[in-house]
């Protein structure tokens, strides 16, 4: 009879699924007031009681760097059909190279610009912790193997949307500036040839969507070492094209050096984003191995040109 009663305590069933959480309704003093177990809204995420949190964090340095390199495909697209389809019938390559960048630039700057908080060149972010971050919408819970409980959302507010938004940008300013500007100065080139680099941003923007929505992720832990292997590959591709066999060979146009310094800067993007330098002293000593892939190329070119090796075989027998 003197034993007081315990106090009635509010027991929620357990909240389900990897990426589920319960958002928080109302704060009474030190007291959070939650919501139902399902999904949380845009800019939030789960924290390790399953609440769904605002992300208040910024990107570090990689994410700023896989932002970088996601930007830079559709510029690089860009300047290699333009080249492709220009050829050497026109001169207009170079202006619709700077437009092209200033198209990219434009659209990076403004995406920035309504990003969260909107009007600053700032971003308020999530921080990524595992792959299964980038595909949430693997992780709906069936309780009872009938009824799914949908708690798909933006895990890595904003890596995934901010690039979408990216490329819609990159393809209003194209379809607003290039047109205009290829009429004006694409003299040398036929009437059927003048908008083909256009076309081929119409094709190149969709598989970039696709790959962004499906491969996000994946490029997101990759693309470090996706540049360098691009980056070796077409150098030599393009050294070997363009007959390139000595020191020589690189000076006569000033459009090969413009290349490979294009080339060295993506080799140096790919090293700083697998060393990721945190430990700046230490990891700046790689950065010397940026011109080796050309140096190792043009000192081994004499000795692998094909007639060579054809002579010489002819000879031995």
């Amino acid at each position: 009879p003197g034993c007081a009663l315990p106090a009635a305590v509010d027991i929620q069933p357990a909240c389900l699924g990897l990426y589920c959480g319960r958002t928080v309704l109302s704060i009474n003093g030190s007291v959070e007031i939650y919501g139902e177990c399902g999904v949380c809204p845009r800019g939030q995420r789960t924290d390790e009681n399953k609440i769904c949190r605002e992300c208040v964090g910024s990107p570090d340095r990689y994410d700023w760097l896989y932002l970088g390199f996601m930007a830079m495909l559709p510029l690089v697209l860009h300047w290699f059909f333009i080249e492709w389809y220009s050829g050497k019938k026109s001169s207009s390559a170079l202006l619709q190279h700077i437009t092209a960048l200033f198209e990219c630039s434009i659209a990076a700057i403004v995406t920035l610009l309504v990003s969260d908080p909107a009007g600053t060149l700032h971003i308020r972010s999530c921080k990524v912790k595992k792959l299964s971050d980038w595909y949430t919408m693997l992780y709906n819970p069936s309780p009872d193997y009938i009824t799914t409980v949908h708690c798909t959302h933006e895990a890595v507010y904003p890596l995934y949307t901010i690039m979408f938004i990216y490329y819609a940008f990159c393809l209003v300013l194209m379809m607003l500036l290039r047109p205009l500007l290829v009429k004006k100065i694409a003299c040398g080139l036929g009437k059927s040839d003048r908008f083909k680099s256009i076309y081929a941003a119409l094709y190149f923007f969709p598989v970039l969507t696709v790959l962004q929505a499906m491969g996000g992720g994946l490029l997101y832990y990759a693309f470090p070492y996706i540049i360098l292997v691009l980056s070796l590959v077409t150098l030599a591709v393009y050294m070997s094209a363009s007959e390139v066999e000595s020191f020589k060979d690189l000076l006569v146009r000033k459009k090969r050096l413009v290349v490979l310094f294009s080339h060295w800067l993506l080799h140096a993007y790919g090293i700083i984003s697998i060393s990721k330098l945190d430990k700046f002293e230490q990891d700046l000593p790689l950065l010397a191995l940026v011109p080796a892939p050309a140096l190792f190329y043009l000192l081994t070119a004499k000795y692998t040109e094909p007639s060579r090796i054809l002579s010489e075989g002819g000879n031995g027998h």
